[in-house]
C-alpha cells in the first residue's frame, strides 16, 4: 500500500493530524528532488516539473540557460552586475555636503564634536577640490533670494567663478546618491534661505585650502582678510573651532608672500594686530580654540622675524587653556622650547622639547612636526653636555633626517673639533632650514671641552703646544684659556702650569665618594615619586564620570532651550530666573 512506504530517512510518520496520504505524497517529492540515480527511470519524467530552480533565477526574473555552462557564466557575471559606477565629481559634491548635517546638528545641539568632525574631513577632500567642484556646490547651496546671496558671490569671486548662477538645483545622478530630500519645491527654497553661518564659514575655508594648494598666495591672503573681518563681526559659540581653522590659514598665506618672514617689512607683522585683537576677543568670549591657535600663531610669526623678546613677553603676560586641542599643545611647547633654547635656558628648553615630542600625533601627517621637534631636542641635548641615546637615530621614520645630527653628535662625543667644522660646513644648508644653525655653532666650546676632558683622562701630563695641535686651536694662548676655563668650571680636575707650558691632571679618585652618585639616584627618586602621584590622581576618578557629564550637559542644553523658549512666549521673564540663565 502506498501509505505504508517507508520513508526516505528512515523514520517513522510523525502524528501531527494530517492524513498519511499527504506525507506520502511529500516523501515522493523528496525523493524525486534527490539524486538522479536513486530512483528508476519510470520517476525520471517527473524531474522536469520538481526540479527546483537554481540561486541565479531566484535573483533574475529571466530564466535559466538550458545548458550547465550557461549557469556558470551567470555566476561569473553576477559581481560585475553588482558594481555601480559613481561619478568622481559627484561623490566629493555629495561628500561635502554631507558635513552640512554635521554643522546643522552642532548648531542645534551646541556641541562643538560635530564641527570637528566635519574639520577633519578636509584632509580627505583637499586633494579632490576644484574651482568647477566648489562652484556647483555653492550654487546648489544659496539661493539668489536668500540673505547670505553676497557671502556666496565673494566665495564665487574667490575661486574665479563670479559667473555662475545661485540658485541651481541638483542633478539627476546626485540626488541618488545624496540623503533623500523633501519633494515640496518650496521646502527647498526655504532650506536654501536659511544657510546657517557654519556651513558658508566652512564652504569659505575650503576656498582657502584650494587656493593655498594652488598656491594663490595673493588672492588667499586678500581673500582671507575678508573672512576674519566677517567672523569677528559674528558673536557665534559654534564659530569657534571654524574660525581658529581660518586664523590659521590666514596666517599661512601671510608667510609666503614677499618679502618672505625675516624681513621686517614681511606681511606677516602686519597681521600681528588681527590676531591679536582676536586673541582679545577670544579671551573675553571665553574661546579656547581660538585662544590656542592664535597664541601659536602669534608665536610663530615672532620666531619668524626673531622677535624674541615680544615672544617671551607673550608667554609671559598670556595663559595658555589647559583644556586645549593635543596638537596645539604640542605646539605651543615646541615654540616654548625653542624661545628657551634661545634664551640659554637649556634646563626648560628640554623638558618643553621632551613634552612637545610626546604629544605629538603618532600618525604619518604629523610626521614632519615629530622631526623638526626632535632635531631641535638633540642639539639641546648637546647643549647640555648630553650625549643623546643612539636609539634615537635608528627609527626608520627618523633615520634619513636625522643623518647629519648623528654625525654632529659623533664629533661632539669624541671632542673632534675638525671633523666637527667639517660637518657644520658640509650640512650648513640643512641646519639653516631647520632653524638650529646659530644654536649648533654654540657647539664649538662643548667640542672643545670635551677634547680636553678626554686628553685628561688619556694623560697624566700634556703639554699646551700639543693640545693647540690636537684642538686645532690658532695659538697656545686660546689653550691655556680654554683650560683654565674648563678647570674653573669643573669640566676637568687638573692644574694649570703656566712657566713650563703644560696641564698636569689629578689622579681620579673613586666616584662613590663624590656627590654624583647621590646626585643621580636623587633624581631617579624624585621622578619616580612624580610618577606615582600622577597616577594615584589619575585614580580618585569613578568609573564612566564622563558619560554623567555628557548626560548632564545634554539635560542643562534641554532645560536651557525651554527656557528660551518660555521667554520668547512671554510666559518667563528674565528677572525669575535669579541672573543664573545665560544668553544663547
Amino acid at each position: 500500500m502506498p501509505g505504508k512506504t517507508p520513508h526516505s530517512n528512515g523514520n517513522e510518520p510523525v502524528e501531527n493530524g494530517v492524513r498519511k496520504n499527504q506525507d506520502v505524497d511529500m516523501t515522493d517529492e523528496k525523493s524525486s528532488l534527490k539524486g538522479k540515480g536513486k530512483k528508476g527511470v519510470k520517476e525520471g519524467e517527473d524531474m522536469t516539473v520538481v526540479v527546483p530552480p537554481s540561486k541565479t533565477t531566484k535573483q533574475s526574473s529571466q530564466p535559466p540557460p538550458p545548458d550547465a555552462d550557461g549557469d556558470v557564466e551567470m555566476d561569473v557575471d553576477k559581481p560585475e552586475d553588482l558594481e555601480v559606477k559613481v561619478d568622481p565629481v559627484t561623490q566629493v559634491i555629495t561628500d561635502i555636503k554631507s558635513n552640512f548635517a554635521l554643522l546643522d546638528r552642532a548648531v542645534a545641539l551646541f556641541d562643538a564634536r560635530f564641527t570637528l568632525r566635519a574639520l577633519r574631513s578636509i584632509s580627505s577632500l583637499r586633494k579632490r577640490l576644484t574651482p568647477d567642484i566648489l562652484a556647483q556646490v555653492i550654487a546648489e547651496t544659496f539661493s539668489v533670494s536668500s540673505t547670505s546671496a553676497s557671502v556666496a558671490k565673494q566665495l564665487l569671486v574667490a575661486i574665479g567663478k563670479e559667473d555662475v548662477p545661485l540658485g541651481r538645483q541638483a542633478s539627476s545622478e546626485m540626488e541618488i546618491d545624496s540623503e533623500p530630500k523633501a519633494p515640496a519645491k518650496n521646502g527647498n527654497k526655504k532650506e536654501n534661505k536659511e544657510v546657517i553661518p557654519e556651513i558658508d564659514i566652512f564652504l569659505s575655508i575650503l576656498v582657502q585650502v584650494y587656493l593655498f594648494d594652488s598656491k594663490q598666495f595673493q588672492q588667499g591672503a586678500e581673500f582671507s582678510k575678508y573672512l576674519s573681518e566677517r567672523i569677528h563681526s559674528l558673536n557665534r559659540r559654534t564659530l569657534d573651532s571654524l574660525s581658529a581653522k581660518v586664523y590659521f590659514y590666514y596666517s599661512l598665506f601671510c608667510e609666503q608672500l614677499a618679502p618672505l618672514p625675516p624681513s621686517p617689512q614681511s606681511p606677516i607683522v602686519a597681521i600681528r594686530p588681527t590676531l591679536l585683537t582676536a586673541l582679545r576677543t577670544a579671551v573675553l568670549r571665553k574661546d579656547i580654540d581660538i585662544q590656542a591657535s592664535v597664541i601659536v600663531l602669534l608665536l610663530r610669526s615672532y620666531l619668524l622675524t626673531s622677535h624674541i623678546s615680544q615672544a617671551d613677553l607673550l608667554v609671559s603676560h598670556t595663559q595658555f587653556p589647559e583644556n586645549a586641542a593635543n596638537n596645539q599643545v604640542a605646539r605651543f611647547l615646541y615654540y616654548l622650547g625653542r624661545i628657551r633654547a634661545i634664551q640659554l635656558r637649556y634646563t626648560e628648553a628640554h623638558e618643553h622639547l621632551t613634552a612637545a615630542t610626546r604629544k605629538a600625533p603618532a600618525s604619518s601627517c604629523a610626521l614632519g612636526f615629530a622631526q623638526t621637534a626632535t632635531k631641535l631636542l638633540l642639539v639641546v641635548e648637546l647643549l647640555m653636555g648630553d650625549i643623546p641615546e643612539r636609539a634615537t637615530f635608528r627609527v626608520p621614520s627618523m633615520e634619513q633626517a636625522l643623518h647629519p645630527y648623528f654625525l654632529l653628535v659623533q664629533a661632539v662625543r669624541v671632542g673632534n673639533l675638525e671633523d666637527f667644522e667639517v660637518t657644520i660646513a658640509e650640512h650648513a644648508d640643512t641646519f639653516r632650514r631647520d632653524g638650529t644653525y646659530s644654536l649648533i655653532l654654540r657647539l664649538r666650546q662643548n667640542v672643545i671641552k670635551t677634547g680636553i676632558r678626554m686628553m685628561s683622562l688619556s694623560y697624566s701630563r700634556i703639554s699646551l703646544r700639543d693640545i693647540c695641535i690636537r684642538l686645532h686651536l690658532g695659538s697656545e694662548e686660546s689653550a691655556e684659556y680654554i683650560v683654565a676655563k674648563a678647570i674653573r668650571d669643573g669640566v676637568i680636575e687638573a692644574t694649570l702650569d703656566r712657566e713650563r707650558g703644560f696641564m698636569k691632571s689629578k689622579e681620579v679618585g673613586d666616584v662613590y665618594a663624590t656627590r654624583e652618585p647621590g646626585e643621580a639616584f636623587h633624581d631617579r627618586i624624585r621622578a619616580c615619586l612624580a610618577l606615582h602621584d600622577e597616577s594615584v590622581k589619575a585614580m580618585r576618578f569613578p568609573m564612566n564620570q564622563h558619560r554623567l557629564e555628557l548626560k548632564n550637559a545634554q539635560e542643562a542644553r534641554e532645560r536651557e532651550r525651554e527656557m528660551a523658549k518660555e521667554i520668547q512666549e512671554g510666559d518667563l521673564d528674565e528677572d525669575d530666573l535669579g541672573g543664573d540663565f545665560e544668553g544663547m
